[in-house]
């Protein structure tokens, strides 16, 4: 699956650190698309068991960090995890079968 994101369209450059919750019931391979994220901030991705991303070659992937996890299995309560894990979820998205996806960050 290729993970594309890109900052909001008011936002020229996104300068703040994330972190992705990237879950599934099989392992995957998330690859990495990214355009105007400032380089050097802290981006942390954490992946469900057995899955890996792949992060674009460059400066990006010097500040990224991936890491496995174990999610709780339904989408309710790793929503209620991640909030209590990081005080706020500002994006959640269940998809069945995708290839891509496209995520806007930004304020």
């Amino acid at each position: 699956v290729t993970l594309h994101l890109n900052p909001i369209s008011s936002v020229h450059i996104h300068q703040k650190p994330l972190v992705f919750l990237l879950n599934s019931p099989l392992p995957l391979v998330w690859k990495l698309k990214t355009e105007r994220l400032a380089p050097g901030i802290r981006r942390v991705f954490f992946v469900s068991l057995g899955s890996v991303v792949q992060f674009e070659k460059g400066n990006f992937s010097l500040s990224a960090e991936m890491e496995e996890k174990v999610f709780p299995e339904k989408n309710e309560h790793l929503l209620q995890w991640a909030q209590k894990e990081y005080g706020a979820v500002t994006s959640f998205t269940e998809l069945k079968i995708s290839r891509n996806i496209y995520i806007k960050v930004g304020e």
